[in-house]
């Protein structure tokens, strides 16, 4: 298993505008500066998918695998010999709004998924934070 997590407190930042644009997958490209669109079709709902496409490579099916609303949800992309998990977070603390990133890749091939796929979304990750905040303060 290969994990790699993220996160930032941020002041002055309301959970439920993250929320919202976190559930927003349709506009997700606009604070995902690689993806070409994000269509959900349907609700947020575990068992839902929605398709994501990055820049230059083909699209990804993605299915909604948890969610605890208004704090956290986990979405996972099946590639052939392993699976990515990428997990987003709400936690009030007492210095501000924490965002927490978390991708956890699992089978047999990982290690291929790993330097096609997830090295790559894990290095995007602190930019995309910024972004996504930014666009929730404005």
């Amino acid at each position: 298993m290969w994990i790699r997590s993220y996160s930032k407190v941020f002041k002055n930042l309301e959970k439920e505008n993250i929320w919202q644009i976190w559930t927003d997958v349709n506009n997700w490209p606009k604070w995902h500066g690689d993806l070409e669109y994000c269509k959900l079709e349907g609700d947020f709902a575990v068992g839902n998918y929605f398709m994501l496409k990055p820049k230059g490579v083909k699209a990804f099916k993605i299915e909604l695998t948890h969610i605890e609303e208004g704090k956290k949800f986990t979405d996972c992309t099946s590639f052939f010999g392993a699976k990515m998990y990428d997990t987003h977070e709400l936690e009030e603390t007492p210095d501000g709004l924490r965002l927490i990133n978390t991708l956890v890749v699992t089978g047999p091939l990982r290690f291929v998924w790993i330097k096609l796929v997830a090295q790559n979304v894990a290095e995007s990750i602190p930019q995309e934070m910024e972004t996504l905040v930014d666009l929730a303060r404005s």
